[in-house]
């Protein structure tokens, strides 16, 4: 039962709805009514700005990172019942992910996992996701799509393991393998929006000045 408990508070952690909650401290409307409706930190850096928004970045990694720490530590000091213990550890990162998605305290309706998802994989994977998170990087300067470079880094994140695995026959777990997978996938079906007004040519493109005008949509 304390193993199954573990699982849910790591989906409760990943159900903390920093976007909504740090935009509220600084003193901005509902979020979720504001810009996109995202609760997300892309939403709330074009309503409320940088300085507003770092923390929401800071939370949403946080909890993915939290939720893995956790996990870590319960496998340290006590013994699993039902899992191995890197399965373990992805199904409480995969827990916080979804937590994130379809937060409990927002009716299930909450942001697009991605800051969560960077969150669970710097500690579970840390090299393969400095990978991912340059080529993010790089993809968004170019283009100033955060969708875009999202998307693109969710997938790179899944292809550098593949390499690292079966091509450089490093001793990565099966289970990360998958993970990974189920990330990209999960990260490609919540940006099916974006990946649309992508096609269209009608997806905003981000602005690094701070707060910005918004036509309702958002990563």
């Amino acid at each position: 039962m304390l193993t199954v408990a573990i699982i849910v508070f790591a989906y409760l952690i990943g159900s903390v709805p920093f976007g909504l909650i740090v935009s509220r401290i600084a003193g901005a409307p509902d979020i979720r009514k504001t810009g996109s409706g995202n609760i997300g930190a892309t939403n709330v850096w074009r309503v409320c700005g940088f300085k507003t928004a770092i923390w929401v970045f800071v939370g949403d990694i946080g909890k993915g990172v939290l939720a893995v720490l956790l996990a870590r530590y319960f496998t340290a000091h006590y013994e699993l019942a039902f899992f191995a213990r890197d399965v373990f550890l992805v199904i409480c990162a995969l827990a916080a992910v979804m937590g994130h998605v379809f937060p409990i305290y927002l009716s299930f309706k909450g942001g697009k996992g991605v800051n969560t998802a960077l969150g669970t994989m710097a500690t579970l994977l840390p090299r393969e996701t400095l990978i991912s998170f340059v080529v993010f990087v790089i993809v968004v300067f170019l283009f100033r799509y955060i969708s875009l470079g999202s998307i693109i880094a969710a997938i790179s994140l899944f292809v550098a393991v593949a390499v690292e695995k079966y091509f450089l026959h490093y001793n990565i777990a099966m289970i990360y393998f998958y993970l990974s997978l189920a990330l990209a996938i999960l990260i490609i079906i919540t940006h099916r929006k974006n990946i649309g007004r992508l096609v269209a040519g009608k997806e905003n493109r981000f602005s690094f000045s701070g707060k910005a005008k918004v036509k309702g949509v958002d990563v």
